[in-house]
């Protein structure tokens, strides 16, 4: 009998540690789906209190009015709250952005969330105050959801305090 030491591995074990990983990786990756949807909402969400914070802050502290609006390109306020927002600075407190105004703050969306916004600006006064006489509401979601529970909803009132809720998706 040769006593010789095997080195390396065997077809056979090579094929089974393949199978292994790929029944490993199909039970993972729906959650790892899952995952990253949530992720993307809360980093939204984040985001827009961060910045209705900041339109805020800023109407306050120059004395003067701030404004968040849905933004496509950063560079004009069109509504389009999917695509993205925008800060400004409302140095004539019409609510409207104009080119004689500062843009604070731009942020596009992944295109994988599902942004639904009010029809007009989140305006705030030199008090700080919203002008709107409602409360407004901004919804952030993943464009695939199902069921899950990832769809945020905050409402901004009209002291400019923000409030969010979390539920099932619509």
């Amino acid at each position: 009998m040769s006593a010789r030491l095997s080195k390396g591995f065997t077809l056979v074990e090579l094929m089974i540690t393949l199978v292994v990983i790929g029944v490993v990786a199909a039970i993972a990756f729906p959650s790892f789906q899952s995952l990253i949807r949530s992720s993307r909402v809360a980093t939204a969400h984040n985001e827009l209190i961060g910045m209705v914070n900041l339109a805020r802050n800023d109407a306050i502290r120059n004395n003067q009015g701030g404004v968040v609006c849905g933004s496509s390109n950063g560079t004009t306020c069109n509504g389009q709250w999917g695509a993205g927002m925008m800060v400004f600075s409302d140095s004539d407190g019409d609510g409207a952005f104009s080119s004689s105004e500062t843009v604070l703050r731009y942020t596009a969306f992944n295109s994988a969330l599902t942004v639904t916004g009010p029809p007009a600006p989140i305006a705030f006064d030199a008090r700080g105050r919203r002008r709107a006489g409602a409360d407004q509401t901004v919804k952030l979601r993943p464009t695939n959801c199902g069921n899950q529970p990832l769809q945020s909803t905050l409402t901004i009132n009209a002291s400019g305090q923000v409030t969010a809720v979390k539920g099932a998706c619509q």
